[in-house]
């Protein structure tokens, strides 16, 4: 009798310690929320590239929040006509990690860059009207 009460014990720990992992988080923390008034939203995705190749806002200041659903680092630059915005850089160094930044951009053409070594394909059109 002592060892079927053993097994019943161990049994139901084995259940509620699975219950609990199941609930837990795994390596990576959980996404943070893009906020609602952000006026551009770039997302960094698998395979070293943007969601998209072409992307707009509205001229002024810009809230832009750049996420990362990938495995690995990257960044967020504004280029125009092949020089960087000054003072604005985003990184998120992980998957799920998410940075929130300012820019004032005049109407124009810019090139949305990261400019982590060997992602130099990742490039996209930012249209300011």
């Amino acid at each position: 009798m002592t060892s079927r009460l053993s097994l019943r014990t161990l049994f139901a720990a084995l259940i509620a310690v699975s219950a609990l992992s199941a609930c837990g988080g795994g390596s990576s923390a959980p996404a943070e929320t893009i906020p609602a008034d952000a006026g551009l939203v770039v997302k960094s995705v698998k395979s070293i590239r943007f969601d998209a190749s072409e992307y707009s806002a509205t001229a002024g200041e810009i809230k832009v929040a750049f996420s990362n659903e990938d495995t690995v680092r990257h960044t967020l630059l504004v280029v125009q006509d092949g020089v960087k915005v000054p003072d604005f850089k985003l990184v998120v160094p992980e998957k799920g990690a998410l940075d929130v930044g300012n820019i004032n951009l005049a109407a124009g053409s810019y090139t949305l860059i990261c400019d982590v070594p060997g992602h130099q394909n990742m490039k996209a059109t930012l249209t300011v009207s």
